[in-house]
């Protein structure tokens, strides 16, 4: 790409389908950032938005005819930064109660509505006051998505707190810029019979069907996304890494076992009575693409493995756990991460357009969603020298989606879940209520090794 003059592409297929979730409420990745009270906050974040937009070109995008069938990406020369406006707003809200207030606020839904010639930002920043007595500012940096996935938003949190500490921009990149997820998969990894496709496709949409969901509070009404936070201390979450390991499992599984059985308790069901739940593995392809890129490099560059498991009320958390790993391993290792991109793809594009083919027209697609990998921030020296006393990675959930998706990160050796659930389809107080069981369940299975629970 030429540094001095415009380039626009395409979007591929995958960030098609995000330009089609997010006006609905769910594929807003934000970033949010509590800063201590400290001269020079504004300049500070100002500088360091500019420096992440600087070294990563997605980031000063403007996406273009998101709302038609043909949405382009169009990048600015290296030369033209966008111009922020940080000014700082007052608030009466806390730091979590604005956080939620801005993970949902969607400037993408209104481009939808009334799209312009130029398009709209893939970045957005606001800069907040907090009140006293806690004082100090929220910075939140709100991206599209489709411009940037999970593991892009924890490598551009570590820039941010770098740079808010004062360490300077990081090495350009640019690959989201050339192509898309589908262009940069292997030819030999991405083929799939059409007989083969066809079949994948039916077995998708029948137990699609027959899943069974949390039980849904309100339905038919407008939607946002809140979230409930599940923390463990040190030495619990080294027990659980531990009962893990011992159990031949990831964490996510461990964590995607749990979730089924608190939500089948939930349900006050008579042991042997069947339920069938789903759970949407996502898994970040950046080392099976060519060339392969890591996680500096920012996109959108993740997919799903979707499986289905009964639950008849026996089962143990790591007998479910290991069943969870297995499945997913198995279709990893049939390379369905990159073969079903594009089926799933599709399916989400048709519930979209169809909601009423979901249940309760709710547009779930899986009880709960996983990362196959835990975010790890070692991050307490970048913090402190950046002035930053709490922070959060997450995405919106409540236009198509899982019930629950769970965003897990071990901070300085804690385990810290940040679950998005779509309100009021589900409610505070239930969700509340299964992550304290889910926590419980945990805590005892890695305090009894293998024993069933």
């Amino acid at each position: 790409m030429d540094p001095g003059t415009e380039h626009a592409r395409a979007v591929g297929g995958t960030e098609y389908s995000w330009c089609r979730a997010v006006p609905g409420g769910t594929g807003t990745t934000l970033l949010a950032l509590r800063l201590f009270p400290r001269a020079g906050a504004l300049a500070a974040a100002e500088a360091a938005v500019r420096s992440l937009q600087s070294a990563h070109p997605v980031l000063r995008a403007r996406l273009r005819a998101a709302s038609t069938s043909s949405p382009t990406l169009a990048f600015p020369p290296s030369s033209s930064v966008p111009q922020l406006n940080l000014a700082p707003q007052p608030s009466a809200l806390d730091f979590d109660s604005l956080l939620e207030r801005e993970l949902n606020n969607n400037p993408w839904a209104a481009a939808a509505a009334e799209p312009g010639p130029d398009g709209a930002p893939v970045l957005f920043a606001a800069l907040y006051d907090l009140p006293a007595p806690a004082g100090g500012a929220a910075l939140f940096v709100r991206i599209h998505t489709a411009a940037c996935d999970r593991a892009a938003s924890a490598a551009l949190l570590r820039e941010l707190l770098a740079h808010l500490g004062g360490a300077g921009a990081g090495d350009p990149e640019a690959a989201a810029v050339e192509a898309g997820l589908e262009s940069r998969i292997p030819q030999r990894d991405a083929w799939k019979p059409f007989w083969a496709r066809g079949v994948d496709m039916v077995g998708y949409s029948i137990n699609g069907l027959r899943t069974s969901t949390l039980p849904f509070v309100e339905t038919g009404t407008a939607r946002s996304t809140q979230m409930v936070r599940l923390g463990f201390a040190r030495e619990d979450t080294t027990r659980l890494l531990d009962a893990c390991k011992e159990n031949g499992v990831k964490l996510c599984s461990a964590m995607a076992a749990a979730t089924l059985l608190a939500a089948r308790q939930s349900k006050k069901l008579e042991i042997g009575q069947q339920e069938t739940y789903s759970i949407a593995t996502l898994i970040n392809c950046r080392q099976f693409l060519e060339p392969a890129l890591d996680d500096h490099n920012v996109g959108f560059f993740y997919s799903a493995i979707t499986n289905t498991h009964k639950l008849h009320g026996d089962e143990g958390l790591w007998e479910l756990a290991k069943r969870c790993h297995d499945s997913y391993t198995n279709a990893k290792n049939s390379k369905k991460h990159l073969t079903d991109i594009g089926d799933l793809n599709f399916l989400m594009l048709r519930a979209i357009e169809n909601p009423q083919l979901t249940t309760a027209t709710a547009l779930r697609t899986a009880l709960v969603s996983v990362f196959e990998e835990p975010v790890t921030h070692d991050t307490s020296d970048l913090q402190s020298k950046a002035g930053v006393e709490d922070y959060a990675c997450v995405a919106t959930v409540h236009g198509i989606g899982p019930s629950v998706g769970v965003f897990d990160s071990i901070r300085d050796g804690r385990l810290d879940c940040a679950c998005m659930y779509p309100s009021p389809l589900h409610s505070r107080k239930q969700m509340q209520e299964l992550f304290d069981t889910v926590k419980r369940i945990l805590q005892e299975g890695s305090n009894a090794g293998g024993e069933k629970l």
